[in-house]
């Protein structure tokens, strides 16, 4: 039965890092639409903080749950304003729900979108509408949940949850910001993407992406 590790959390990390790397441009411009421009950078410097400091841990003696909440630390100490502890809260979340495991089975990854999402709403009281990471979050959350209950397949799962994702953040240009720095424009916030919705539908991406290789790994 293939498991999900202390030393795949490490590696999944460093996907998310890449990822926010390759997506950082087109974030700051569409932060610079809504907001400060800074998105990019902060996505990319806390996951590349938080992955940095999992490899250099990865010694074989943590839990999945010290690990990410190592991960929260270090994600919370590289990026301020509010982004920085939405995440930290998320991986808080997961870091419960992993808690003392050195391994799990590969079919609970899924389970890290839901805790995460669970994290966010509780840390930052947002809902679906409002023009936030919400946005992408919870309609991957929901995927997960309805996959689950449908008895679909890991990887089944977590594609549509990455779909669902991205719809979502797709859906934020019709709405008008309610929440943070883009609330400030009111009805000339419609028209724009949210950037969180789309950092956040990269991270479901990637980490369907990254499952999808590991898995083929498992099998070769």
């Amino acid at each position: 039965m293939q498991t999900f590790t202390r030393h795949d959390l490490s590696s999944l990390f460093r996907s998310f890092a890449a990822r926010m790397v390759d997506e950082r441009a087109r974030l700051g411009v569409l932060d610079g639409e809504i907001g400060d421009a800074d998105h990019g950078v902060a996505m990319a410097g806390g996951f590349e903080a938080a992955a940095k400091s999992l490899v250099e841990t990865d010694n074989g003696s943590q839990t999945l749950g010290e690990g990410f909440s190592l991960a929260a630390s270090a994600l919370l100490n590289a990026v301020g304003a509010t982004t920085g502890p939405l995440y930290a809260s998320a991986l808080l979340h997961v870091s419960a729900a992993f808690g003392d495991a050195r391994e799990v089975p590969f079919e609970r990854l899924p389970e890290i979108i839901v805790a995460m999402c669970e994290g966010i709403e509780e840390r930052g009281h947002g809902k679906s509408g409002d023009k936030t990471m919400i946005d992408a979050w919870s309609p991957a959350s929901h995927a997960v949940r309805l996959g689950l209950e449908k008895r679909m397949e890991t990887l089944e799962i977590l594609n549509y949850a990455a779909q669902k994702a991205n719809e979502g953040a797709t859906a934020t240009r019709a709405m008008m910001a309610t929440r943070g720095r883009a609330a400030r424009l009111g009805p000339r916030s419609i028209g724009h993407l949210d950037p969180g919705a789309v950092s956040a539908a990269a991270l479901i991406d990637a980490l369907a992406t990254w499952a999808a290789y590991a898995a083929s790994k498992e099998d070769s």
